[in-house]
C-alpha cells in the first residue's frame, strides 16, 4: 500500500505519527494510498524549518522570487497531464476538469512573477521641512493554508503563491482526500528553485489545524472550506492576534429572466450546477426563473439535457462528469434529496439510483433535479455539494432579486438577460460578492480577487489579486529628516509638517 507522507525541509519524509487516514479512488470505492497525518513534533519540525529558511528568503530582491514562479508557470504546463490525472485518480472529477483547476491556480502564479511591481510601497518627497516619508509593504513572517478536497491545485496555489511571492514561509496543510498533487507541487517549486523551507505540506486533520491555529510562530493563516470551521478558524486565529482570511460555504442563485436566450441559460445552468458532481463553492444550485412562463421554458430545455449527462470515472473522456469525493459524502447528498422529497419539492430528474457497470461500489450520484423548492427547504438553506440543482420559482424580478441577497451565504450570483439595465441594475443591489452577468460562474481572473459576503467569507481581504499582496504584507512606514534639517534644541509640542 503507498503511503504518503509529508514534505518537510526540502524533501519527502515518512510519517512519524502511527496514525493514518484512508485516501480513496472515488470510482471504485477501494483504498488507493494511506495518508500519514502529523503528529505536533512534526509540524513543529516544519515551522523550525520555515523560520530558517525565511529571513533569508524575504531579504531576495522581488524579481528573483518573480523568477521562481516564472519557472514553476513553465513547468505546470509541462506537466499539466499528469498533475491532471493525478489529481482526478484521487478526486474524481474528470481530467478536463482537473486541468482547469490547475490552469486557475497557474494564473495567480503568473500574477505574481509581477511581485516587484505589487510590492512596491509609496514615497513623498518634501512631506515637512526636510522631511520625506515612504512606505514598504514587509512580509508576515510565516503563513498557513489549509485546503479543501475541491480544488486540490488551484486554492493551494491562490495561498502559497502570493504569500511567497511577498517573502514569507509557508506551511500548507491539504485535504486528508486527496493530497498527492499539493505534494507535487511542492516538489515542483523545489525544482523552479525555491530554497528549501519556504514552502512545506504537512498532511493531518483537526489535530494538526488546531495546533497551527495556536502556534505562535505563525502569523497568518487562510482557510477555506464549510462555514462553521471557517467561523471557528477565523474566531480562534484572531483571538491569538494572528490576521486570518477564511471562507466558507455557499448557496448561488442564478436568476434567469423572461428575455434570456433559454438554450443559453439551460446550458450555462447544466454545466454549472453538475460540473465537478457540484462539488464547487462556486457552483449554481440555484436556478431562479422570473415568472411561470419563464420557468416553464427553462424546464422544457434543462430537463432532456440532465437526462442525457453521461455520468463515469475519469477515465472515460466521454464522462461529463465523476463521483462524488467519498463514500460519507455520497450519503450525505442522498440524505438531502430525501429530505427534499419530504419537505414537498417536486424531484423531477431522479439519478439516486444510479450505478455504473464494473464501478458499482463507487461513490456515483446520477443528475437530480428539483422544482418548486421554497425558501424554507433545507435544500434550499443547505449547500448540497452534489450534483442537485433546485428551481425556485420567483413571482417578479424583485422577489428574485430578494431571494438571492437574503440568503445567509453571499458568494457568488448569476443573471441571464438581454436587458443592459436589468444587468445594471442587479449588480449594483445584490448582496452578494461576485456577480456574473451571463456567466454562469463568476470567478474573478487573478489580478481582481476572489471572496463572498455575509457567511460565505470572513476576515477584510480576499483571496488573490491585490488583497493577496495586502493579506500577506505588513505596512512599514518611514518618516526620515536628515541632520542638515535638523534645528538645534528639543521641540516639546506635537510635532506638525506644515
Amino acid at each position: 500500500m503507498n503511503e504518503i507522507g509529508h514534505f518537510i525541509d526540502g524533501e519527502k519524509v515518512a510519517g512519524r505519527s502511527g496514525r493514518f487516514s484512508d485516501v480513496f479512488n472515488p470510482a471504485t470505492g477501494e483504498v488507493s494510498s494511506r495518508l500519514a497525518l502529523a503528529s505536533l513534533d512534526e509540524l513543529q519540525r516544519a515551522v523550525e524549518a520555515a523560520r530558517r529558511a525565511q529571513p533569508a528568503w524575504a531579504a531576495t530582491n522581488p524579481q528573483r522570487r518573480a523568477r521562481v514562479f516564472a519557472r514553476f508557470v513553465q513547468l505546470l504546463n509541462d506537466h499539466m497531464q499528469d498533475l491532471a490525472e493525478l489529481m482526478s485518480f484521487e478526486h474524481g472529477k474528470t481530467v478536463d476538469d482537473s486541468k482547469g483547476d490547475i490552469q486557475r491556480g497557474l494564473e495567480v502564479c503568473e500574477f505574481v512573477t509581477g511581485i516587484a511591481h505589487l510590492q512596491k510601497g509609496e514615497f513623498t518627497e518634501g512631506a515637512g521641512p526636510g522631511i520625506d516619508i515612504y512606505s514598504a509593504r514587509a512580509p508576515v513572517g510565516i503563513g498557513a493554508g489549509i485546503t479543501p478536497f475541491n480544488f486540490p491545485a488551484m486554492i493551494p496555489m491562490w495561498m502559497f503563491a502570493p504569500a511567497i511571492a511577498c517573502g514569507n514561509a509557508f506551511i500548507l496543510k491539504p485535504s486528508e482526500r486527496d493530497p498527492s498533487v499539493p505534494m507535487r507541487l511542492a516538489e515542483m517549486m523545489m525544482e523552479a528553485g525555491l530554497p528549501k523551507g519556504v514552502l512545506q505540506v504537512v498532511n493531518g486533520d483537526k489535530e494538526v489545524v488546531d495546533a497551527m491555529i495556536d502556534h505562535s510562530d505563525i502569523a497568518a493563516i487562510s482557510f477555506v472550506g464549510s462555514t462553521p470551521i471557517a467561523a471557528h478558524v477565523y474566531a480562534e486565529a484572531a483571538s491569538r492576534g494572528k490576521r486570518a482570511q477564511c471562507f466558507g460555504g455557499a448557496k448561488n442563485h442564478m436568476i434567469v429572466m423572461p428575455d434570456a436566450d433559454m438554450d443559453q441559460a439551460a446550458n450555462a445552468l447544466i454545466g454549472a450546477g453538475y460540473g465537478s458532481a457540484g462539488e464547487r463553492c462556486m457552483a449554481i444550485s440555484v436556478a431562479v426563473p422570473v415568472g411561470e412562463g419563464t420557468a416553464e421554458a427553462l424546464l422544457d430545455k434543462l430537463v432532456p439535457k440532465i437526462e442525457s449527462l453521461k455520468v463515469g470515472p475519469y477515465t472515460d473522456a466521454a464522462s461529463d462528469f465523476g463521483p462524488l469525493v467519498t463514500r460519507q459524502a455520497r450519503e450525505r447528498v442522498l440524505g438531502l434529496i430525501g429530505k427534499g422529497i419530504e419537505e414537498g419539492a417536486k424531484l423531477v430528474v431522479d439519478g439516486r439510483a444510479y450505478r455504473l457497470q464494473g464501478y458499482e461500489d463507487g461513490f456515483f450520484v446520477g443528475p437530480c433535479l428539483f422544482d418548486h423548492v421554497t425558501p424554507d427547504m433545507e435544500i434550499y438553506r443547505q449547500e448540497i455539494f452534489g450534483p442537485v440543482l433546485s428551481v425556485v420559482r420567483a413571482s417578479d424580478y424583485e422577489r428574485a432579486l430578494a431571494l438571492a441577497s437574503d440568503h445567509e451565504y453571499g458568494n457568488g450570483v448569476a443573471i441571464y438577460t438581454r436587458d443592459g439595465d436589468t444587468a445594471r441594475d442587479f449588480a449594483a443591489r445584490v448582496e452578494v460578492g461576485m456577480v456574473g452577468i451571463n456567466v454562469p460562474i463568476p470567478v474573478p481572473l487573478s489580478y481582481y480577487t476572489f471572496g463572498g459576503w455575509k457567511r460565505s467569507a470572513f476576515g477584510d481581504l480576499n483571496q488573490y489579486g491585490p488583497d493577496s499582496i495586502r493579506f500577506w504584507t505588513r505596512t512599514k512606514t518611514v518618516t526620515a529628516r536628515w541632520p542638515s534639517g535638523i534645528k538645534e534644541g528639543a521641540v516639546f509640542s506635537m510635532p506638525v509638517m506644515g
